[in-house]
């Protein structure tokens, strides 16, 4: 890259400083300079359970907005309890939340991060939906129908 000295300005300051304040303005130059978080899900489903007490949940939530947002917690009147729950290699443990980046998504998969109902009040049936609610540190919560899938569907074929 080359450089090249540029010349003086023929005004006083008062001119460059107005046009680096407009430029900072334009650009945004604090930390919500991308705006708050936008939160949406994607390709959410269960997985008809054999179980009649437990089922697990998957889903993607999408942030297309420019501040990070946590998920803070799970509710749903298909179940006493949803709880978060993270895979790091082959353990799997409860975590309290989950970081959904700032431009980026948070994914729940089958072998990953899910989302587990415990004591059903009913057993989720193929070809239905669950009501849940996520619950958010700063953005208001969503609500989602979840579609139930047979027990062995999988996302990448739709079957």
């Amino acid at each position: 890259m080359r450089r090249v000295k540029a010349a003086r300005p023929a005004r006083p300051l008062a001119v460059p400083t107005a046009v680096i304040t407009g430029a900072l303005l334009l650009t945004g130059c604090g930390s919500d300079a991308d705006g708050p978080a936008e939160l949406s899900v994607r390709a959410a489903y269960i997985p008809q359970p054999v179980s009649d007490t437990m089922a697990a949940g998957f889903l993607t939530i999408v942030n297309e907005g420019g501040t990070k947002d946590e998920l803070t917690s799970v509710t749903s009147t298909a179940a006493d309890s949803v709880t978060l729950h993270e895979t790091v290699g082959s353990s799997m443990e409860e975590v309290t939340s989950l970081d959904v980046p700032a431009h980026g998504q948070l994914v729940f998969k089958s072998g990953g991060n899910h989302l587990m109902f415990e004591k059903l009040k009913s057993k989720p049936v193929r070809g239905g939906t669950v009501t849940v609610e996520l619950h958010f540190a700063t953005s208001d919560p969503l609500e989602v129908e979840i579609p139930v899938k047979s027990a062995t569907y999988n996302p990448q074929t739709g079957q």
